[in-house]
């Protein structure tokens, strides 16, 4: 979803997802989730975030928020905190990779330094918290030295005491390890094997565990099913949770428009794109169809597959879900082929062997050799669906596919119109084949659910115009990403606050197609907003706030209330100049002073608009306090830096289309 960069388009589809919940008999989902952050392109778990960028999956994280509970639901946000691998994650060793990753005897520690910990990973904790995050799930790993479910650092200084968290703090399977240590260190929903009579009433008797302490394990873990109204709304009956019932309203076509709003156009040459009635089509790879079992996954399944053998909607682990149905592009392509008139062909595996078919000499036909090559040969398009797979409790171990990347090339040196549609798990890399003359389009996106079919036929043929924007940076090579999955108990996170796009702007690396990348069936340009010369404006500063370097407010769930406050308004025109209507994703990146010690530039605004052809509009980007403050490790607090701030507008974070200083 995050790759939508839609905040509405976000809170929707959570608040679809927290209806099902409901209906089901479920009071609490454990997610959303805004951990791992990205430390790594190989870590398992990316798919189930919301992007690279802590700006970014912190609007995204609070708007899920926000969506869950309007559903009646108590959201528990994951994993606090620095879980950003499944390696070692644990003494619970999940998958069979141990020759790749070798395991070790217990979890990994993530060490990070203060600045570090807030500025990259606390950060969308945050918004959740505002938003009313009513639970949340520490990890199995180790921060610092201490276990993440018994660290009174993290639990109770830093999310119950700095952020003002007030609901509960329940470990993820296997993250408990004591029963004084993590009832003392912040724990409050336990298991009964830790938690019982005879390890928690010798230390309330000895006071080691204060009454305060049990009391407050106990509001805190009611709390938020009487905040969410839970005892008012009516209770669905207890065999729901099993039994078949129908939750899934209209959701069809909201999981439809989601996955059309969340499909990158990384490439269009020659106008490929959108498909305009071809003649003739050829659908290659094992991504295009159904897998052989389906549609779901097993938790076994992902450790064992670096790709899935069928059309990938689901990642694996302990909570996926299988659909009650599935349409892959195969469907949704013959769909459209029997509409428009269009001959199809199919090769729907990601290799073919010679011998699986016996040539026959001496008799003249039609027919395209059943090879990749031959069915390339003989069409006017070609479509190739790969996929990279992943999902809890393994770490990938490759970042590209041999077996696809030679079918892709196989295809293309026989069709000069290949599209490409990639659907990964994370970061996916495209330099064997992206500068082939003949693949002149590729589509790139995540998982987009049971509608996937609908939606990749709705970009491919125009009825949707593509919108959305990386999440991550697309790297030309493996070794221009920093960090591998650590093999060792200690983790230090020497990269500090560069991770992804900030690392490669600071160390000046070329990436193949950059954070916030992605084209358009249509183009856009930027303007000065009216009465002004300048692209972009200030159009608003909030001087008496900005004059406190400080936050000076009350302190409130997400922190001191003034954190928040809007103190700066930064506003250009974005109009219209292409042949069909379609929605720009204009983004704002900030250089802070020097004081700061911040990363060259990084996102503190994004807005999605909405254009028809030769129309215009305007586009606003508020700031908060938050927003321009850097975490200032002697003082513990956010801090407004004092100096010289320079504001960027552009459509990704390398195409920069103007900026303008402002100095506080």
């Amino acid at each position: 979803m995050a790759q939508t960069w839609d905040p509405d388009l976000i809170q929707a589809g959570f608040y679809a997802v927290g209806q099902e919940f409901y209906a089901k008999g479920y009071n609490m989902i454990n997610g959303p989730t805004t951990g791992p952050q990205g430390r790594t392109p190989w870590s398992g778990r990316l798919v189930e975030t919301l992007g690279q960028d802590v700006y970014l999956a912190g609007i995204a994280f609070g708007r899920a928020t926000q969506g869950l509970r309007e559903a009646g639901m108590i959201p528990c946000g994951k994993h606090f905190l620095l879980n950003e691998q499944e390696t070692n994650r644990s003494e619970v060793y999940w998958g069979n990779n141990a020759v790749t990753y070798p395991r070790n005897n217990t979890a990994y520690s993530s060490n990070a330094d203060d600045k570090t910990l807030h500025e990259a990973y606390l950060w969308p904790f945050y918004d959740g918290v505002k938003a009313g995050l009513g639970a949340v799930m520490c990890g199995m790993n180790r921060v610092n030295g201490s276990w993440s479910c018994e660290s009174s650092d993290l639990l109770n200084k830093l999310l119950k005491t700095e952020l003002a968290f007030p609901g509960f703090v329940t470990p993820d399977t296997s993250g408990q390890h004591t029963a004084l240590g993590s009832a003392t260190g912040g724990l409050d929903s336990g298991a009964t094997s830790f938690w019982h009579d005879a390890s928690l009433l010798p230390a309330l008797a000895n006071g080691s565990l204060t009454q305060a302490r049990l009391d407050d394990m106990a509001v805190r873990n009611l709390m938020p099913y009487f905040h969410e109204g839970l005892d008012q709304k009516p209770r669905v009956p207890l065999s729901a949770a099993t039994d078949p019932v129908d939750v899934r309203s209209n959701h069809r076509e909201l999981v439809r428009q989601v996955g059309g709003a969340a499909i990158s156009l990384l490439k269009n040459t020659q106008q490929t794109l959108p498909l305009q009635r071809p003649r003739s089509i050829a659908v290659f790879g094992a991504n295009a169809r159904p897998s052989p079992l389906g549609p779901g996954t097993t938790m076994d399944d992902v450790h064992n597959h670096k790709t899935w053998n069928g059309h990938l909607v689901f990642s694996g682990g302990s909570g996926m879900g299988s659909p009650s149905y599935l349409i892959t592009p195969y469907d949704a392509l013959l769909t459209r082929a029997l509409t428009d008139g269009t001959q199809m062909m199919w090769a729907m595996e990601d290799a073919l062997a010679s011998e699986d078919y016996i040539a026959v000499t001496g008799t003249t036909g039609t027919s395209a050799a059943p090879t990749f090559a031959g069915y390339a040969a003989a069409v006017e398009t070609c479509l190739v669906f790969i996929n990279a797979w992943s999902g809890e409790g393994n770490d990938r171990v490759e970042l590209r596919n041999a077996a696809q990347d030679r079918m892709i090339l196989e295809v293309a040196d026989n069709c000069n119109r290949t599209v490409v549609a990639v659907t990964t798990v994370g970061a996916r890399l495209l330099d064997t084949w992206i500068d082939h003359p003949n693949v002149t389009a590729v589509l790139y996106s995540s998982l987009l659910g049971e509608q996937s079919g609908q939606a990749l036929v709705d970009v491919l043929y125009g009825a949707v115009n593509p919108s959305a924007r990386l999440t991550h940076t697309i790297a030309r090579h493996e070794t221009d990403y920093p960090v591998p999955i650590c093999l060792t108990a200690d983790c230090d996170f020497h990269e500090g606050v560069y991770l992804d796009y900030k690392y490669f702007d600071r160390y000046n690396i070329t990436p193949r197609y950059e954070f916030g990348y992605g084209l358009s069936y249509t183009s856009f340009a930027y303007l000065p907003n009216d009465n002004s010369t300048n692209i972009p404006a200030i159009t608003y500063v909030n001087t008496t706030a900005l004059a406190h370097r400080t936050a000076q407010g009350p302190l409130a769930p997400g922190g001191p209330t003034d954190l928040w406050d809007e103190v700066l308004h930064v506003t250009l025109q974005i109009a219209n100049g292409g042949p069909q209507a379609g929605a720009e994703i204009a983004q704002l990146y900030v250089t802070f002073p020097d004081e700061a010690r911040q990363p060259i530039r990084q996102l503190r605004g994004f807005q999605k608009i909405f254009l028809e052809v030769g129309a215009s509009g305007s586009v606003q980007f508020a700031l908060r306090r938050r927003d321009l403050s850097y975490w200032d490790v002697r003082t513990q607090m956010w801090t407004v830096a004092r100096g010289e701030y320079t504001f960027w507008v552009g459509a990704s974070s390398r195409d920069l289309r103007g900026w303008v200083k402002y100095t506080i």
